[in-house]
């Protein structure tokens, strides 16, 4: 009785343990198989949508910008202690001009994200921490909290 209850408690914990890494997918599944199907000049906004769904970051300037993002990562082995380690990573990057076609498309994975370079130049404020708005409210704050002027500082 003894192993029988000994047993059934390791064949509980051994079978509540998967062998199969978790995998955590964001954005757009397949998205570097998906983009193949888009053509420049040809494809209009109604197929993006249809193909891919609506992007992850528009943004509008001259023309329309949409941005799709897939990403899938798992967890690494236990010697990393449950590190995250990157699979896919992949961008999608759109041009649709105001006629509604796709007038450039450029396709980014993980390879090519380590290319990019980046600015180191910064930009420096050029606003002073004391304007006059901030003096004139800081002087009414004083004035509503100690109206006699007789509080100590």
């Amino acid at each position: 009785m003894k192993k029988l209850f000994i047993f059934f408690i390791i064949s509980l914990f051994v079978s509540a343990c998967t062998l199969k890494k978790v995998e955590k997918h964001h954005g757009v599944h397949f998205l570097n198989k998906k983009q193949e199907k888009l053509t420049v000049n040809q494809s209009n906004k109604n197929d993006i949508l249809k193909l891919l769904g609506s992007p992850s970051t528009k943004s509008t300037f001259d023309n329309d910008l949409w941005i799709y993002i897939e990403r899938k990562t798992d967890n690494s082995s236990l010697t990393k202690f449950g590190s995250e380690r990157i699979i896919v990573n992949n961008v999608l990057l759109l041009e649709v001009n105001s006629m509604g076609l796709l007038e450039t498309k450029e396709f980014l994975d993980l390879n090519n994200m380590q290319e990019l370079k980046f600015s180191e130049q910064t930009t420096e404020n050029q606003y002073k921490k004391n304007t006059f708005v901030y003096d004139f409210l800081s002087s009414m704050r004083q004035k509503i909290n100690d109206p006699l002027g007789k509080r100590k500082r």
